[in-house]
């Protein structure tokens, strides 16, 4: 199958399996005329990509993790518990992100309820101290 027809059964946007083949992600076949030919297991292949990109994981990662996954044709799953380190790595790192994200939305909930509010609103009062 050519590029746009993956692109309509995986969702993935020609420009993103582009880009998953430039990360040695996807590795179509070329055909004399240079088009790009992709397998049947090429769909379940962008299927994990997906999946491990909405996990959080950066192409470098998945592709160190790609080999190991199988796909049952519901869903992809390990092969080798040998990746459960990797995984839980990943996760930590996500983990570590969130933690840093709820500290900066804390700080911000503590500005917003310091600003005493204005009735109406007076646009000298917020000009920038200079």
């Amino acid at each position: 199958m050519r590029i746009g027809e993956l692109s309509r059964r995986t969702g993935a946007s020609v420009r993103s399996l582009r880009y998953y083949e430039e990360q040695g992600l996807l590795q179509p076949a070329r055909l004399p005329s240079g088009y790009r030919e992709y397998g049947e297991e090429d769909v379940s292949i962008v299927r994990g990509i997906r999946l491990m990109l909405a996990a959080g994981l950066n192409s470098a990662t998945i592709a160190e993790l790609l080999p190991c996954m199988t796909d049952d044709g519901q869903t992809l799953r390990p092969a080798c518990s040998g990746m459960v380190p990797d995984l839980h790595r990943e996760r930590e790192r996500l983990s570590g992100a969130v933690a840093e994200l709820l500290t900066a939305r804390d700080a911000l909930d503590t500005l917003i309820e310091a600003t005493a509010p204005l009735e109406p609103a007076d646009p000298a009062a917020c000009q920038a101290l200079t």
